[in-house]
């Protein structure tokens, strides 16, 4: 038997595609509700799952914790309200649970419009185990309380499933943007560097927020501070300190970003996991007209992830540098494809199909690159877009 726990608050938007993304994989669904004031309660209930209500315990162990009392489940499928089981991934993780050693699996997490990091990798599959407990304030995981699990009972086994399982549209730059989220991520992430200030985990998750924000020398310091500190063998946080590193110092010496970025991909992980960094040393590459080596990265990336749009339409860059014409729109078409609202896809392929004397479809391309700009709110970039765009194929024709 497969148990859901959630823990949500004011998810009514997202929360039924949640839901019915798990229908026939889970036998009951839990919820803990923190303090809703959208309906979320009542939809959660309507749509099947028993709901209980607490007050906010002040951050999210505890009350991923106390979601998982009372479950009846074998095996416990946590999710959160902005993410999705892809249908795909269900028969690999019901042969993995069929494994009887198997007691974590690791799922990968597609994130929908990230910029950097297209996939993640999130322990959210599991036994009921009484010995497995989450921790942690910011990004809380039972991962730790596993290690010690196996470290007492040896037989135990943790198994990734290949297959991207999950759909995560958390990340997207709008979304963080909303509300109060980036600061409550940030009151976090202080609070758990402050109980750890070394912790490597710790110093990736902040230092890369604070690069993001623009704030270059606090996170340049946090990021390296996590090297320093970070273990041999702990490869995602190395993975991710090298990776925001390589961002937040690309621009003042690119050569560098460049041994980071590799650095980076000669770590063992997934290659899906890698990608940002793949395709980050391809764009600088591309900056520093290494275009054979950027070609190449850019297609492994379309080979290994090809339902990922960003490695398409850096394929297209690489490819209209290149001279390839006809590869570039190729490239450019599959990642519009694959993600339609992405406004800097649809310039491209305006400028490539002017370049290949289609004067009707680079003007509609241009057209949609603009109202996707300003549907955006990025009016500034739409405005500049129009008049470029106006003295070359005349859009208004």
């Amino acid at each position: 038997m497969l148990s859901l726990s959630m823990i949500v608050r004011d998810e009514a938007e997202r929360l039924e595609r949640c839901l019915a993304s798990v229908q026939g994989f889970v036998d009951e669904m839990v919820l803990v509700d923190t303090g809703s004031q959208d309906g979320t309660v009542a939809l959660a209930r309507g749509l099947g799952a028993t709901v209980h209500e607490i007050p906010w315990p002040g951050d999210f162990a505890p009350a991923r914790n106390t979601a998982m009392q009372g479950l009846k489940g074998d095996w416990v499928l946590v999710l959160d309200g902005d993410e999705q089981l892809r249908p795909e991934a269900m028969a690999p993780l019901r042969a993995l649970m069929a494994q009887p050693d198997v007691l974590l699996i690791n799922l990968l997490r597609f994130e929908l419009g990230a910029r950097q990091s297209p996939y993640s990798s999130v322990s959210r599959l599991f036994r009921r185990h009484p010995a497995i407990r989450w921790s942690r304030p910011y990004h809380s995981s039972v991962d730790e309380s596993v290690a010690e699990l196996q470290r007492l009972e040896p037989h135990w086994r943790v198994a990734n499933c290949g297959v991207p399982a999950l759909l995560h549209d958390g990340y997207r730059p709008e979304l963080l943007a909303q509300g109060s989220k980036a600061q409550r991520l940030r009151e976090a992430m202080e609070q758990e560097l402050e109980q750890r200030p070394n912790d490597a985990y710790a110093c990736a998750k902040l230092g890369s927020l604070e690069v993001s924000e623009g704030h270059l020398a606090q996170g340049i310091a946090l990021l390296r501070r996590g090297l320093e500190h970070c273990p041999p063998q702990a490869h995602p946080e190395r993975y991710e300190l090298l990776l925001h590193l390589a961002i937040a110092t690309a621009e003042a010496d690119p050569g560098g970003a460049t041994g980071l970025y590799r650095q980076a991909l000669a770590l063992p992980l997934p290659q899906r996991l890698s990608l940002g960094a793949r395709l980050n040393l391809a764009a600088v590459l591309l900056e520093q007209g290494e275009l054979v080596e950027a070609q190449a990265l850019c297609r492994t990336a379309t080979v290994v992830a090809p339902e990922v749009g960003l490695g398409w339409y850096n394929l297209g860059l690489v490819s209209r540098r290149s001279g390839d014409l006809v590869g570039a729109l190729e490239a450019y078409g599959q990642a519009r494809r694959l993600n339609p609202e992405h406004a800097e896809t649809h310039q491209n392929l305006a400028v490539a199909e002017l370049l290949a004397g289609d004067i009707a479809a680079s003007r509609a391309s241009f057209r949609q690159a603009i109202a996707l700009l300003s549907s955006q709110g990025r009016t500034g970039e739409a405005d500049h877009l129009r008049q470029q765009a106006g003295a070359m194929v005349h859009l208004e024709a």
